[in-house]
């Protein structure tokens, strides 16, 4: 019983009632115009001319719909007195049928509840107290009931009011449930929200992905990088100032990564993104020699044929494969190796770990984003990698990505 009538305390009950009056109220202007096709064939009968003013008040209606500020106030109204939560519509108008049927479907609503309410309201409010005289007949299958004004018939007040009541909660349900079908996003409006969401996320998954791999290399880099050139500042001037030279580099690559990912989430993109490509890689060498490791490259195959995407994925794959082997490694030197076959290209990393661990001491804290984020970068390039350790005392990160046909 208290669950049949918490709908009518509702407040939004009432609100989207007068939302459905509203738009009885509105189409009252057009049905002169309506009723103008009856007057050029005034000898129509009664049945025929009802009929075509309907369906010329109608199309009115409709052709109303049509307007995109149309579509853009009923959604205002609706979220403020349905309480219905809708997107604003797309730019594009959505399908654009979809707003004369609502605003026909919140007319004919509009009218059927004002009728059925507002009967029942009167005849509740003017029965019982006898006021204008009020008097009413019920006819069902031969069966009749008569109702006179007078305070003999005082139940039948709060049946009326308790049915107009009612009609409100029916007539706002239904407002309430067609209004996402028919002012809401489409099929097609959110499939290419759900695409356009998922193409935002896949760019700052991207972009987080540059900037864990640049920024991390960096201050990994220039973190050992400085404490050698303290070491030998006094011994080795001219080891120092390269490692100071090697922290200037790395640094200001680091920053125009930086301006560009911050550019981005800021939706300012930069001029030009900063690439890098399998072309830089002897520079990124360099800077961990400068930072006093020792790293032996072995390089093969046709680099030509590595371009665009595939290049750039395969310089942050071996930027995160070294600056793991420069954080976690004890020692000895790092073995590197690129090999472009026809159809693969194969990069490894092997890496002497600290005793006792497969990992290497943590004298780095890390994020624990690096490896699934480059497992993740290589799948998404349907590729294969192995990471682990090669015995007791070394790290071996392989990966293998394909080279497409027209790369």
């Amino acid at each position: 019983m208290i669950w049949g009538i918490r709908p009518l305390l509702r407040g939004s009950t009432y609100t989207g009632m007068f939302f459905a009056y509203c738009g009885a109220l509105a189409s009252i202007p057009l049905l002169p115009f309506a009723m103008l096709p009856t007057l050029v064939w005034p000898s129509a009968p009664y049945g025929v001319k009802a009929v075509l003013t309907l369906l010329v008040w109608a199309a009115l209606i409709g052709t109303i719909g049509l307007a995109r500020t149309t579509r853009r106030a009923l959604i205002a109204f609706a979220r403020r007195l349905l309480g219905v939560p809708l997107p604003d519509p797309a730019a594009s108008g959505g399908d654009r049928w979809r707003t004369p049927l609502w605003l026909l479907l919140h007319v004919t609503l509009g009218w059927t509840g004002a009728l059925a309410s507002g009967v029942p309201l009167l005849m509740g409010v003017t029965l019982p107290f006898g006021w204008l005289r009020g008097e009413a007949e019920l006819s069902l299958f031969g069966w009749s009931l008569r109702a006179e004004g007078g305070w003999q018939n005082w139940p039948l007040g709060p049946c009326c009011l308790l049915l107009a009541a009612v009609v409100c909660v029916v007539v706002t349900g239904a407002l309430r449930r067609l209004a996402p079908r028919l002012l809401g996003p489409s099929s097609a409006e959110r499939l290419a929200l759900a695409a356009e969401r998922e193409q935002a996320l896949a760019e700052r998954n991207r972009l987080a992905h540059e900037l864990h791999d640049s920024i991390g290399h960096t201050l990994t880099a220039t973190t050992i990088q400085a404490a050698v050139a303290s070491e030998v500042l006094a011994a080795d001037p001219a080891t120092a100032r390269a490692a100071l030279r090697s922290i200037e580099e790395s640094s200001r690559a680091a920053l125009e990564d930086l301006d560009y990912v911050l550019g981005v989430l800021r939706d300012q993109r930069a001029e030009t993104a900063p690439t890098r490509t399998l072309a830089d890689l002897p520079e990124l060498v360099d800077r961990l020699r400068h930072a006093g490791a020792t790293v032996e490259p072995e390089l093969s195959g046709d680099w030509a044929q590595v371009q665009g995407t595939l290049s750039r994925a395969a310089y942050r794959i071996l930027q995160e494969g070294l600056t793991n082997a420069l954080r976690h490694g004890a020692g000895g030197p790092i073995e590197l190796r690129v090999a472009a076959t026809p159809d693969s290209l194969e990069l490894g990393v092997v890496n002497r770990t600290g005793p006792g661990t497969s990992a290497g001491p943590g004298t780095f804290p890390t994020s624990g984003h690096g490896m699934p984020g480059l497992a993740e970068r290589v799948r998404l390039l349907h590729g294969e990698i192995e990471a682990g350790p090669q015995g007791t005392r070394h790290w071996r990160l392989a990966v293998r990505l394909p080279i497409p046909a027209s790369a």
